[in-house]
Formats: C-alpha cells, structure tokens, sequence
C-alpha cells in the first residue's frame, strides 16, 4: 500500500522499530523527520511510503532522499524495511492532555497525535515510539492498560 507519509526507525534491532508520520501536506512530516534523524532515528522514507505485512519502504526512486524546505533534496543512509510500530497523526493542535488509546482504523497499530510544530515534538515522537514497542510503560494515556 502506497501513502503520503514520512517514516523513520531506531536501528535497534534487525529492521529498526519505525514510526509512521501522516498529515496533510505542509503539515511539518518532512520537518518532524529531519529533527528525529538529529535525536539518532534513521530515514526510512520520506514523502511517501510503501507498507506491506507491517514493514516500511521507500519508493525505489525515492530511496535515500529527504526534502528539507528552504535548502532542497539530500540523499541520506536509510534502512529499509523497517517494522512499522506506530503511526503519529500529525494536527495544528495539541491533542488531548491525557488521550485514549486507539489503533489506527487501515493500519491497526497504536496511533497518537503531535503538533509537529512544538519545539518537544520529536522528543514526543520517541517517548511515544518506546511506550508503543512495550519498552517503557506509561501510568495514564495514549498507551497505558
């Protein structure tokens, strides 16, 4: 399946654990991705992503390339395929304080929501990566039981 999204991963383990970033156009995924690849994340796609049995691609014409505004394309290391842990939906707004957990309705993995634009976004982003793969636990939210 072929989405408009971006994509990074914590090489952590074989295939890296990745998150998928999805909104709409000018929402900030390119932006949230650069700033992740800077905590240590590594590209999967950008732009666009291809998903199938859990793992995540770059389009082969796509493979390597990061579209940073203001300065242009970049070709970049990226893993791929990467096992596909969680989706963040990204919002001009910032969510709920305390959300519900939910799994996204096309992909069934836990989803969350970020304004991409707050300055602990990325931070957020793999706080919430962690809490989704089971390597911290959370007491109330989005992944707690």
């Amino acid at each position: 399946m072929h989405w408009h999204a971006s994509c990074a991963a914590r090489q952590n383990q074989p295939g890296g654990d990745a998150l998928l970033l999805l909104g709409p156009s000018g929402a900030g995924k390119s932006d949230l991705l650069l700033r992740l690849i800077d905590k240590g994340f590594s590209l999967v796609a950008d732009d666009q992503v291809l998903i199938q049995d859990g793992m995540a691609s770059p389009p082969p014409a796509l493979a390597g390339l990061l579209e940073v505004r203001g300065l242009g394309l970049f070709r970049l290391p990226y893993i791929a395929p990467a096992r596909l842990r969680l989706v963040i939906s990204l919002s001009s707004t910032m969510g709920e304080r305390l959300p519900i957990p939910h799994l996204h309705a096309e992909l069934n993995l836990p989803e969350v929501t970020l304004n991409a634009s707050h300055p602990a976004a990325a931070a957020r982003a793999a706080l919430a990566l962690e809490a989704a793969c089971g390597r911290i636990t959370q007491q109330a939210g989005a992944f707690a039981i």
